[in-house]
């Protein structure tokens, strides 16, 4: 059962045969309808997210802020059966609103994540399907481009002790990959998309699973740079990760 927080409210919500719900944060909202995850309602104030991901993402630019909207994709075999429509499981096991609340955790934890602002969900019969609105970080770049474009230049410490605070305060990141790693001009760091993610008792095993996958990531996105590169620059990363997480920053 998930607890009660005064700051979030639940409006209901159809859409032809189908029934949902749209949970958002009452502070920054004042009310929610099914128009805000559709990107031909904003227009021209709507643009696609070009950098990772499966698409189905979007820049916005709303009366209440700069947002990103996006929507739930399958990939991989999934795909091919059904873009975008999930098992229905019950509200709160909707990916939605799961990410929604575990990003407002990770905020209480004075994690560095965006704010969330509203998460859907449309079901018809046993499937549904789903989107989120949240804050867009301003003028941030991803790890994955600044690997790419500077090279050792690319804040491999600054990385690997941010990802540290985060598996410190329990985060199973489920897709920690380079697109997913943002740093500012000063070297402020932000982790996101938390899709599937879920919050545990630190343990090696499913640390070290996220480990790995980043360095996938980074050898995947390395282009012209070299494996060994690559691997040097993992290495800083790793080396002051181990370092913060041994301190039990």
């Amino acid at each position: 059962m998930v607890a009660f927080d005064a700051t979030e409210a639940l409006t209901p919500c159809r859409e032809g045969r189908g029934y949902g719900a749209i949970l958002f944060d009452r502070q920054r909202l004042r009310q929610a309808e099914p128009t805000l995850f559709s990107p031909a309602h904003w227009g021209d104030k709507a643009r696609p997210v070009g950098e990772g991901g499966r698409g189905g993402a979007w820049f916005v630019d709303a009366p209440f802020g700069h947002c990103v909207l996006r929507n739930y994709l399958r990939g991989g075999v999934a795909a091919k059966f059904s873009r975008d429509r999930y098992l229905w499981q019950g509200p709160d096991r909707t990916r939605s609103f799961a990410e929604f609340r575990l990003m407002r955790k990770l905020i209480a934890h004075k994690l560095p994540v965006p704010q969330p602002l509203a998460a859907f969900y449309m079901r018809d019969g046993v499937r549904y399907r789903a989107a989120i609105l949240m804050e867009r970080l301003e003028d941030v770049r991803s790890l994955a481009d600044r690997a790419q474009v500077v090279g050792r230049g690319a804040p491999w410490e600054e990385a690997g002790r941010l990802i540290a605070r985060f598996h410190r305060a329990g985060l199973d990141h489920a897709d920690l990959n380079a697109h997913n790693i943002l740093f500012d001009a000063n070297g402020r760091g932000w982790l996101i998309d938390f899709d599937r993610g879920v919050l545990r008792i630190p343990a090696t095993r499913w640390r070290e699973r996220n480990l790995k996958r980043l360095l996938r990531s980074l050898l995947k996105l390395r282009g012209e740079r070299s494996r060994e590169d690559v691997e040097k620059d993992y290495a800083r990363l790793r080396r002051a990760y181990d370092l913060a997480w041994n301190r039990g920053v």
